[in-house]
């Protein structure tokens, strides 16, 4: 009988596969989990940080909803084998990044977000980027920018850069945008004022991100921030 019920279960469950081979069909690399029917599904894309690949972020769907479409893009600029990154830093100061990098790696991220609606045949408000670091630096770069392009950013220990601060405006495209901030206290490589900083700049904007602070946290990603990734990301299902 458990037997039984177990295979009952798993008939019930919606059907995903899980790619691990790297795919060149769309304007970035990537990996891929889709369910056996895309139509209409939410579109996750992750946007791994500096020095990484798309596998990094790739394990995390195994916390995050499932029927979902997972995406994990590589960066466009190799540093080394099995290393990219989105753009070079720039300057020795706070952290910022070259402006001409920032802005061609997310007209790349938008080609790719265009292209991946339409192959796997879901709309804008069913995307939702998630980025780590630098990934979430593009992340806000993109939604910010574009917010007409997604329904959702998770930035995970990241930062909004001085020019995209000093440049976004408010817009009704922009406040139907769903954002997550989650960021460790003892982050040493972005710190955690710099979520606070991108929190009070959106609610300036009358957004009204998600925001989570994880007491003790280094630069990572804990359970306890999967599992409020996971809440969030249901939470913007209409």
């Amino acid at each position: 009988m458990i037997r039984y019920l177990a295979l009952l279960a798993l008939l019930a469950a919606p059907l995903a596969h899980a790619d691990n081979s790297l795919h060149h069909d769309l304007p970035l690399p990537y990996l891929e989990q889709a369910p056996r029917d895309t139509r209409n599904q939410p579109l996750v894309i992750f946007l791994h940080g500096y020095g990484s690949n798309e596998a990094d972020l790739f394990g995390l769907r195994e916390g995050l909803p499932a029927g979902y479409t997972y995406l994990s893009a590589r960066a466009p600029q190799t540093l080394e084998e099995d290393s990219f990154q989105w753009f070079q830093r720039k300057g020795q100061g706070p952290y910022d990044g070259v402006t001409e990098e920032l802005a061609s790696s997310a007209e790349l991220i938008g080609e790719f977000i265009r292209a991946a609606q339409a192959k796997y045949h879901t709309q804008a408000d069913k995307v939702v980027l998630v980025g780590f670091s630098q990934g979430a630096v593009m992340a806000y770069e993109v939604g910010l920018r574009q917010p007409q392009s997604v329904r959702g950013i998770a930035a995970l220990s990241g930062k909004i850069l001085p020019l995209l601060a000093g440049q976004v405006q408010s817009s009704p495209a922009l406040q139907r945008l769903g954002i997550f901030i989650g960021h460790g206290t003892l982050d040493q490589r972005l710190p955690y004022s710099d979520a606070e900083a991108a929190n009070r700049l959106l609610r300036r904007l009358a957004l009204a991100p998600q925001f989570h602070a994880y007491p003790g946290m280094g630069h990572s990603i804990s359970q306890v921030e999967i599992d409020d990734l996971k809440r969030w990301l249901q939470g913007l299902e209409p």
